[in-house]
């Protein structure tokens, strides 16, 4: 199985399975230009819809990328498995607790079947809309400002050593200025960037600074394909360097030495 490089995703779309989408609009988001798709959601996660919704996005001929958030999203299929680590929840569980439990599970749930370790991605949240769903489950405290965003970013890379970190705002546009404060710090990890995004503009202001903008929420509305679509444009007008990088930010930065507390 290839999936290509997740490395390389400037732009991802993210596929709730707890929520009814029409296969026939999921067949032609690689029309759009999105690079991915992520299979993913904060609740009301079962597995059976998982697999229904994996055979839809995988007849896409899109990459797919699951995000196991819960035991019932660990199904067979994926070209990656996204493992989400809340690093501001309230609850030691949502950090490291959950994924204890599951790979104590893994034998009833997939017997006989081993870890793809090869394909597993670590993804560090920075939940930051208070309202949003993930953070009332979690009991995330969102960042009081870029800094803390910045220094939550630092731990994710240099302590944790994740794979992605991803400033998630889930239902409502965030703050560029955040986006741009982790990338300012990264070096290694990938940014990803998720939330309210429905136009070209939008999203342009997010990959000026993330690494890969995901958009959610606007797939499911009337005119979601025409907002996907718009969002690529955007994405791709910002371009990008060698290996992805966002054209702004990657190695183009000065490090961000955050002020001793």
């Amino acid at each position: 199985m290839d999936g290509g490089d997740w490395r390389r995703w400037r732009h991802a779309v993210k596929l709730d399975p707890a929520r009814p989408i029409a296969p026939e609009v999921v067949g032609r988001l690689a029309a759009t230009g999105t690079d991915a798709l992520i299979l993913g959601g904060s609740d009301g996660i079962r597995r059976d819809a998982v697999v229904q919704l994996m055979a839809v996005a995988r007849a896409s001929g899109l990459p797919v990328a699951v995000e196991v958030s819960s035991t019932e999203a660990v199904v067979p299929g994926a070209d990656w498995y996204l493992i989400p680590m809340v690093l501001n929840t309230g609850d030691p569980r949502w950090l490291v607790g959950a994924h204890r439990e599951a790979l104590e599970r893994l034998d009833r749930i997939a017997p006989g079947i081993p870890v793809p370790w090869d394909r597993v991605v670590t993804e560090a949240y920075v939940v930051c809309n208070p309202d949003a769903t993930v953070a009332r489950l979690t009991a995330a405290r969102p960042p009081a400002g870029p800094d803390e965003v910045a220094a939550w970013a630092t731990v994710a890379e240099r302590l944790l050593r994740a794979d992605i970190v991803y400033i998630e705002y889930s239902g409502r546009y965030g703050e560029p200025a955040w986006v741009r404060a982790a990338a300012g710090v990264l070096r290694r990890a990938r940014l990803f960037y998720g939330g309210g995004l429905a136009s070209a503009e939008q999203a342009a202001a997010m990959a000026a600074w993330a690494h890969t903008v995901v958009v959610g929420n606007a797939l499911y509305r009337p005119d979601g394909l025409e907002c996907v679509r718009a969002t690529v444009a955007g994405v791709r007008r910002t371009g990008s360097g060698e290996g992805g990088e966002p054209l702004a930010a990657g190695g183009r930065l000065p490090e961000r030495r955050l002020r001793p507390v």
